[in-house]
């Protein structure tokens, strides 16, 4: 094959988008992410910054276009920001198209000025609740007013902020109309998700979190104009506009409407395992390559070869009362 064909799976699909974690840290516990006392990996586990770089690199050579940065939490980790810097090459050559990240907000008020001078221009800050004493259920050490004034930063640094809600079920249900209209008078967009069946389920019961998107939409629906949108980014999330106000509303929905036709991402973990599918337990470990040569053909070789393994969908599914398809990773061990 050619060495620089571009990263098609057996499906078609132009595999354009890496979500890289930088670590399975996070200076919050949230519920549906993580365990309250998690045992977290040894550093040396960890690709160093350096091998980052060489790994995002070398995606970026095979074609992909956007690089989405998470966690854990990113910004907790030590010297991030030199990773960062260094990815802002390839936006300056046109080769890389987006550099954004998915974060709690914990650190933007410290980091906003500075990611944007790396050339990001759009976060993603995961925020479930308005409400303090909530945030601080949900988050089990979190502090609201701390990611309020990360908000603040990012926009006043010149990012764009899109808030990110998992939809819990006698959680967040009574504050839909707060979160909405909190995200309009901040002239932010707003994209809620459905809650997956990853890691022990043991602590915490998917099934009487999950909230589904159909009914959460259908409740938007009694106030306001719905308009769908044809805006496709390959990525799960679906849109509405809501015809009064002019806001856009994205809906993550992998159990009641499986996304995966258009999917054109794979996800790298931070210690080199890439899956090719969020929703499978199927792997493939690019750290071994990568440390073996300092020639990247067998890096590339061993991408291409996972690529070709992308399956056609995930399995989640909560139909007839129980949980399917569950993978046991957390989600913070593959990344946001």
């Amino acid at each position: 094959m050619e060495r620089d064909a571009p990263l098609i799976d057996p499906f078609a699909r132009a595999i354009t988008y890496l979500r890289v974690s930088v670590t399975d840290r996070c200076d919050f516990r949230c519920v549906y992410c993580m365990s309250e006392n998690m045992t977290f990996l040894p550093k040396k586990e960890l690709l160093t910054l350096e091998e980052l770089d060489r790994m995002c690199s070398t995606f970026v050579r095979l074609g992909v276009e956007k690089l989405r940065i998470t966690g854990g939490e990113p910004l907790v980790r030590r010297g991030i920001m030199t990773f960062f810097r260094a990815m802002t090459r390839h936006l300056d050559s046109g080769a890389l198209k987006e550099l954004t990240l998915t974060t709690n907000g914990s650190q933007l008020a410290r980091f906003a000025g500075e990611l944007f001078d790396a050339g990001v221009r759009r976060v993603n800050v995961s925020l479930d609740t308005l409400d303090e004493k909530k945030f601080a259920d949900i988050t089990r050490w979190g502090r609201l007013p701390q990611v309020l004034k990360g908000i603040d930063a990012a926009q006043a640094a010149g990012l764009r902020v899109k808030i990110n809600a998992v939809a819990l079920k006698d959680f967040n249900e009574d504050e839909l109309f707060t979160l909405q209209e909190w995200c309009r008078t901040r002239d932010m967009d707003l994209t809620f998700i459905e809650v997956m069946p990853m890691g022990d389920l043991g602590n915490e019961d998917r099934l009487d979190q999950y909230w589904s998107l159909k009914d959460l939409r259908a409740r938007l629906a009694e106030r306001f104009t719905l308009i769908d949108l044809a805006e496709r980014t390959g990525g799960p999330a679906r849109y509405v506009q809501l015809q009064e106000t002019g806001q856009k509303i994205g809906f993550i929905t992998p159990l009641t409407h499986n996304f995966c036709e258009s999917c054109n991402r794979v996800r790298l973990t931070c210690t080199g395992e890439l899956y090719m599918c969020l929703g499978q337990e199927d792997m493939a470990d690019l750290r071994a390559p990568l440390r073996a040569s300092r020639d990247d053909a067998p890096l590339e070789d061993a991408i291409r070869a996972a690529i070709e393994r992308k399956p056609k969908g995930h399995d989640f599914d909560y139909s007839r009362q129980k949980v399917g398809g569950q993978v046991s990773r957390h989600m913070s061990h593959t990344g946001g």
